[in-house]
């Protein structure tokens, strides 16, 4: 087997990355995913590494059919975005993405929750400073947000891991599945290490750290976010819960409420976040069904987002570089200007969207399917409308607002030839694996059983489309379509960004009145303390005044005869 373990190709290269600068730092970060797939490609199917720490055997590579696709999926994700973000000379993102992209990699290969831990922390840590590195008052608050919340999964992780431990005398990572709460220690570690999972994944109610943090981060860093937390994620609950009913409930909703949100959205990075969601969402849904063609459905479409999504991104990056802005209701007309951006976007747009010959027909119906052979008619009914939504928002809006709708008047520059080179590349792949489906399918974990282009689902999946873009046309024409209107829309962190802060204000102002209440009773009551001692003790005081010496005499006379009474008495 390879004898280096896939994350420390990527923590190696970005210590020298840190060390060069120019064309050579350049190099050296073109090099590290290629020659890290090499690795991977040398390593045997069942290698394992395992080191012994105090009482524990981590076990920092276990690669099977599931781990080995992600890993692939990682370092083709992390060629891109590093071919993408060449021309930047700034050093801290050039380490922390590389850091970041060896992190996810520790994490799909980790086949112990201690390491798994570990590296679900530095992801955390190192993604941070691509919001940071925005060097806005915005991105500084939403870094911080997210650094708290990330943090926060990881020691709930942290919590499962000693519980299961406690419970099994096991800390391999394998799975795990959702037991009652009822059924001891090894229930509550179950669901822990879920919710754990569940806030890198974005479930509902604990998704904002993403539609906050992902927009606020430069463009070039969040293409590497686009691409790993929410996919090691996805790659921890196919690991872990598989079969989970209630991960089919949760999936559903992810797909569809992302889209409410996303179509009265200005921000059109925040939309793609909102989209982001909505994909994640057929992921876990996949994996909450647990059949293998739903498994299959969930691990490749995850293969596609990754390239699809980041395409996107990637194109609103360019926009956002090339222009400094990026609402919606300051775009438009750019086609004019930057013409290969555009097409390269509708590209992305295409494959999100699951047009025939793109990426996402061939993935996304998989899960689809799986729903329906067994049983779950409603969330295919609730799949199908977020189908519906997805090619609404993200097929058709960002394109849209973007590079058509209302002339902007802005002409600026085609992105540069990095840029498009890996918007490029991204494009490609998302045509060949929608033409071409068989090559990733031969990848997924279970063998495939399954034909995209039928008749049926061909004709099914262009009525939708048709559809779609006739109610988006119509929505247009008759003034309905919700307007692209500066301020930002707030949804479930409105707790922690406006009900908790004004809870805190009005218990802290409480307290303060409290306060002020004792302390004025406690400063009323020491001065009337002090008045009393003073008067006797102080310089006028009965116990300050003087004495002739005649009173201790006759008071020494007294106590001795009252002594002398006492003891003939």
């Amino acid at each position: 087997m390879g004898s280096v373990a896939p994350f420390l190709i990527f923590f190696v290269a970005a210590a020298i990355a840190g060390l060069t600068r120019g064309w050579l730092r350049s190099i050296v970060l073109l090099a590290t995913p290629i020659v890290g797939a090499a690795n991977l490609y040398l390593m045997a199917p069942d290698a394992s590494l395992q080191v012994p720490l105090l009482e524990f055997t981590l076990e920092l590579i276990r690669i099977d059919r599931l781990s080995l696709l992600f890993g692939y999926l990682f370092h083709l994700a992390a060629f891109l975005a590093i071919v993408y973000a060449l021309h930047l000379r700034d050093r801290t993102q050039h380490v922390a993405s590389t850091l970041y992209a060896g992190s996810a990699l520790g994490a799909v290969f980790a086949g112990d929750l201690i390491t798994l831990f570990v590296f679900w922390e530095l992801l955390a840590l190192t993604s941070v400073f691509l919001i940071l590195a925005r060097g806005t008052r915005r991105a500084y608050r939403a870094a911080m947000r997210y650094l708290v919340i990330q943090v926060l999964s990881g020691v709930i992780l942290l919590a499962g891991a000693v519980i299961h431990f406690r419970a099994t005398g096991s800390i391999a990572f394998e799975f795990i599945g959702l037991k009652p709460l009822g059924s001891g220690l090894e229930g509550v570690a179950s669901w822990l290490i879920l919710l754990a999972i569940g806030i890198k994944c974005a479930f509902p109610f604990l998704h904002n750290w993403l539609t906050d943090a992902y927009p606020e981060a430069t463009p070039t860093g969040t293409v590497f976010l686009s691409a790993f937390t929410t996919k090691v994620a996805v790659y921890a609950l196919a690991r872990a819960y598989p079969g989970t009913e209630l991960l089919i409930y949760a999936g559903a909703t992810m797909a569809m409420f992302p889209i409410f949100f996303a179509v009265i959205e200005n921000d059109l990075r925040r939309v793609l976040a909102y989209s982001l969601i909505n994909q994640v969402g057929f992921m876990v849904c996949g994996i909450g069904i647990g059949t293998a063609l739903a498994l299959n459905g969930a691990v490749s479409h995850a293969f596609n987002d990754v390239v699809f999504k980041g395409l996107l991104f990637m194109s609103m990056g360019a926009v956002l570089y090339r222009t400094g802005r990026i609402n919606g209701s300051e775009l438009g007309g750019l086609y004019k200007t930057m013409p290969v951006t555009t097409a390269l976007c509708l590209v992305g747009a295409a494959s999100i969207s699951a047009f025939p010959l793109f990426s996402g027909f061939v993935s996304k119906s998989m899960v689809m399917v799986a729903a329906l052979d067994e049983g779950y008619p409603v969330i295919w009914l609730a799949l199908l409308f977020a189908s519906a939504g997805v090619f609404h928002h993200a097929g058709i809006k960002i394109p849209y607002f973007t590079f058509f709708a209302h002339d902007s008047g802005l002409r600026p520059k085609e992105a540069p030839p990095n840029m498009l080179l890996a918007m490029g590349l991204g494009a490609a792949i998302c045509i060949f694996n929608g033409a071409y489906p068989w090559v990733l399918y031969s990848m997924l974990p279970f063998a495939v059983d399954y034909q995209p282009y039928t008749d049926a689902h061909v004709m099914t999946q262009v009525q939708l489309l048709f559809f779609s873009a006739l109610a988006f046309v119509w929505l247009q024409l008759t003034g309905l379509y919700p307007p692209e209107l500066r301020g930002l829309n707030i949804d479930a962190e409105w707790s922690y960004r406006k009900a908790l802060p004004a809870v805190a204000r009005r218990i802290t102002a409480l307290a303060a009145g409290v306060r002020d209440v004792v302390l004025g009773r406690g400063y009323t009551a020491a001065r009337r303390l002090i008045a009393g001692l003073y008067r006797t003790h102080g310089p006028e005081g009965a116990m300050a005044r003087t004495r002739p010496s005649g009173y201790m005499a006759m008071w020494m006379t007294v106590l001795l005869s009252a002594f002398l009474l006492l003891s003939f008495i």
